[in-house]
C-alpha cells in the first residue's frame, strides 16, 4: 500500500512540475499546488455530477421514505461522495505538507470544511436552479468559484494550519 502511495505521488509531482514554471512568476508553489490539483478534483466532481444528473439519476427526483430528494440535490451528493475523499489526500500529500496537526485532526477539520462547502454548494444551488432557474450543471459550475474560494482559505488557516515561524531578529 505504501508502494502505491508513494508512486501516486511521485506521479502527481511528476506532472505539476511540468507545469509550474509556466506560472511560477504569478504564484507561490503551494497555491500552484491547491490550483492544479482543487481544479482537477473540482473538474472530476463536476463531469460526476453531470453524469449523475443526466444518466445515473435521469433528472428524476429520488424519494427516501416519505422525502424527496431533487435530482440536482442528490447529484450533488453523488459527486461530493467522490471528491471528498480525493479532495483530502489531495490537501494532505500534496497541497499541504508539514501541518503539525494529527492526521485525524485534519481529517475531522477537512470533513468540516467539506461539510461547510456542501452547504454553501446547496444554497448556492437550491438558489440558482430554483429560483433563478439556471440549468443545474451551469449553476453547479457557477458556484465552484465561491466555494473554491472558501475552501482554500478554510483549509489553508484551519484544516491543514502551519506552525508560524519566529521572525528573525535584525541584531
Amino acid at each position: 500500500m505504501k508502494r502505491i502511495h508513494r508512486n501516486i505521488k511521485h506521479t502527481i509531482f511528476s506532472v505539476l512540475d511540468i507545469f509550474y514554471p509556466l506560472v511560477k512568476r504569478f504564484m507561490p508553489l503551494q497555491t500552484y499546488h491547491y490550483a492544479a490539483c482543487g481544479g482537477g478534483n473540482t473538474l472530476l466532481g463536476i463531469v460526476i455530477y453531470y453524469v449523475a444528473y443526466n444518466f445515473v439519476l435521469a433528472k428524476q427526483n429520488v424519494y427516501i421514505g416519505p422525502f424527496a430528494i431533487t435530482s440536482h440535490i442528490m447529484a450533488l451528493f453523488i459527486s461530493t461522495a467522490f471528491t471528498l475523499p480525493i479532495g483530502f489526500y489531495l490537501s494532505l500529500f500534496v497541497v499541504f505538507k508539514g501541518s503539525y496537526l494529527r492526521r485525524r485532526i485534519q481529517f475531522f477539520r477537512y470533513f468540516l470544511v467539506a461539510l461547510g462547502c456542501l452547504l454553501l454548494n446547496y444554497v448556492l444551488l437550491k438558489l440558482f436552479v430554483e429560483v433563478l432557474h439556471w440549468y443545474p450543471t451551469l449553476a453547479q459550475v457557477a458556484n465552484t468559484v465561491f466555494v473554491v474560494l472558501f475552501s482554500y482559505f478554510s483549509q489553508r488557516h484551519f484544516s491543514f494550519r502551519v506552525q508560524k515561524k519566529a521572525p528573525v531578529s535584525g541584531s
